[in-house]
C-alpha cells in the first residue's frame, strides 16, 4: 500500500524583522525600504547569499556569480537578476566587503542585508527569500560550492516540470 501526499502551504510563516532589518544601503549610502516576497516580481532571478564571517570567501564567490550574471545579461539583455548578500551578523567585514559589489554594480542588481544579529543559516535564508523580487528564487552559499553556469541545468529541468501539478 502507497500514500502519495500533495501539500501547499496557505500562509507564509511570520518574518521578525528588527526596525533596522527593515532597510538596506543603497549604492550611494542611502536607506531604501526593503522589497518583498508580496509584491509582483520584478526580476527573472533572485540569489539569495547567506553569509556568516565571510569576509574572505565572499569575494571569489561574487566575481564567479556577477560574472557569469552579467555576461548572460549582455548576451540576453531581457534577462534580469538580483544577488542578495544576508550578513547574518558576523563579527568581521562581510558587509563591508558585500557592500563594495553594491557600489560597483549597483543596488539594483546587488543588495546586503545587515541582520542585527545571528539567526543561523536558515534565518539568513529567510530573511534573503521574503526580500526577494525574482520569479525564481536561488540559494548559493559563499563558499563557491555552486558553479553559475550550471543554473541553466536548472532552469531546463525546471521548465521540463511544466505544466506545474
Amino acid at each position: 500500500i502507497s500514500f502519495v501526499a500533495f501539500i501547499t502551504a496557505t500562509e507564509m510563516p511570520h518574518l521578525h524583522q528588527h526596525e533596522e532589518e527593515k532597510f538596506f544601503l543603497n549604492a550611494k549610502g542611502q536607506k531604501e525600504t526593503l522589497p518583498s516576497i508580496w509584491d509582483s516580481p520584478t526580476k527573472q532571478l533572485s540569489v539569495v547569499v547567506p553569509s556568516y564571517n565571510e569576509e574572505k570567501r565572499l569575494p571569489i564567490m561574487m566575481d564567479e556569480a556577477l560574472g557569469y550574471l552579467e555576461k548572460r545579461q549582455k548576451h540576453d539583455p531581457t534577462f534580469t537578476y538580483e544577488v542578495i548578500v544576508v550578513d547574518d551578523g558576523s563579527k568581521d567585514q562581510t558587509s563591508k566587503v558585500a557592500f563594495k559589489y553594491c557600489q560597483k554594480y549597483g543596488s539594483d542588481k546587488v543588495r546586503v542585508i545587515t541582520l542585527v544579529k545571528n539567526r543561523g543559516k536558515g534565518g539568513a535564508i529567510k530573511m534573503g527569500i521574503f526580500s526577494s523580487r525574482g520569479e525564481k528564487i536561488l540559494m548559493a552559499d559563499a563558499d563557491g560550492a555552486t558553479k553559475f553556469p550550471d543554473i541553466e541545468k536548472l532552469e531546463k529541468g525546471l521548465n521540463d516540470l511544466q505544466p506545474w501539478p
